[in-house]
């Protein structure tokens, strides 16, 4: 399996709300009973594990296969190569994307092919919401800060301001310079929106590339299951869904699947709350402040993480029923959507693969009460 990004452009072209992995791993005091698989390949019922705390969240990976242990280390090297490319979250990071910043309105920036596959994927999903996920968000979100020591509420001249600023029709890429540019002086790129389900493509490439055929990768939510499960006869994962009006790993239902990426935009995790209003840290691109929709959490399933995490963010700005009018026509995604009033819409290829929590307060409505 190669996860070409070119491809994925063409088929597809989920700091987030967390998804919890059920009945993926055994017992702490089980043994690494083996357990035979395919041909050549011994799956271990108690996975090979690696944890760090990295871009503000806990990473975890978990490798399957008898005998690779090692690819773990691998694997987290290329995490923290491209964490290093990517974050602006600290001045003076010395990042990739902070030079593209510091050099908006003044020069191209030349970048490493990492960094210029993620812009152009990120313009891509910029385009393909109109908006709604946006990567020049970075005035907004700085301006606000949610999530830091120095949030706040700003004047709303400032948000007037900081919005002539946010326009992804200003990104100019050179494909041959392999050079970024934006096109005004105080232009911003905020990826957080979708960076982490770049490196979560990555991370699984690694493990591919070095002959993993069963595992999982979690940045914090960006969630991606490989191959055959150990603990299941027909090889799918349980993966418990986020409840978004609930502190984390406080889980509604579960859906069962494999070779896909979960991931969840929602309201719960970062916010800030001024004179008794909560201020969630999605942010529309045209009034700059956060989204205001029935959606506490939208849950994308996709065969890639990075489209998981730009359409997350897209399809929640469009509210549950144009959101889920757009994931019933692509064909190629899921949905799972987890309103404020305690209701779960289903798309329609997930309907058979979701599970309901039997003590949860939620109710799955039927899609055809959005028409």
């Amino acid at each position: 399996m190669k996860l070409n990004k070119k491809s994925v452009l063409m088929l597809l072209s989920v700091a987030a709300m967390s998804l919890t992995l059920g009945a993926c791993s055994s017992d702490s005091k089980e043994s690494k009973t083996k357990k035979e698989t395919t041909e050549n390949v011994t799956l271990l019922k108690e996975p090979y594990k690696k944890e760090e705390f990295l871009m503000g969240t806990y990473v975890r990976v978990q490798i399957f296969d008898e005998g690779k242990e090692d690819v773990l280390e691998k694997t987290f090297d290329r995490i923290k190569e491209l964490d290093k490319k990517i974050t602006v979250n600290e001045k003076g990071s010395g990042s990739e994307i902070e030079e593209i910043n510091d050099q908006a309105g003044i020069k191209p920036v030349k970048v490493s092919d990492d960094v210029y596959g993620l812009v152009e994927d990120s313009l891509y999903y910029s385009e393909d919401s109109k908006g709604g996920f946006d990567l020049t968000i970075g005035p907004i979100t700085e301006l606000w800060h949610i999530g830091f020591d120095d949030a706040r509420k700003p004047e709303q001249s400032e948000i007037d301001e900081a919005l002539k600023l946010v326009d992804y029709h200003k990104v100019k890429l050179d494909e041959k310079e392999k050079t970024v540019f934006l096109e005004e002086k105080g232009m911003r790129l905020d990826l957080g929106a979708i960076a982490k389900g770049y490196i979560t493509d990555e991370a699984v490439q690694v493990l591919v590339d070095n002959g993993v055929t069963s595992g999982i990768v979690d940045l914090g939510g960006n969630i991606y299951v490989l191959g055959d499960s150990p603990k299941s006869k027909d090889g799918n994962w349980k993966i418990g869904i986020q409840d978004p009006n609930e502190a984390r790993n406080t889980i509604v239902g579960s859906v069962t699947n494999k070779d896909m990426s979960l991931v969840t935009s929602g309201i719960y995790e970062r916010n800030l709350e001024v004179d008794g209003k909560l201020y969630h840290h999605l942010f529309d691109s045209r009034t700059g402040y956060p989204f205001e929709n029935e959606i506490a959490g939208v849950t994308i399933i996709s065969e890639t993480s990075t489209a998981g995490d730009g359409l997350s963010t897209g399809v929640f700005a469009m509210g549950v029923k144009n959101g889920m009018e757009y994931v019933e026509a692509r064909k190629d995604i899921d949905a799972i959507f987890v309103t404020k009033e305690d209701h779960i819409y289903l798309s329609s290829g997930v309907q058979d693969r979701f599970v309901l929590n039997e003590d949860s307060p939620y109710q799955v409505k039927d899609i055809k009460d959005l028409k």
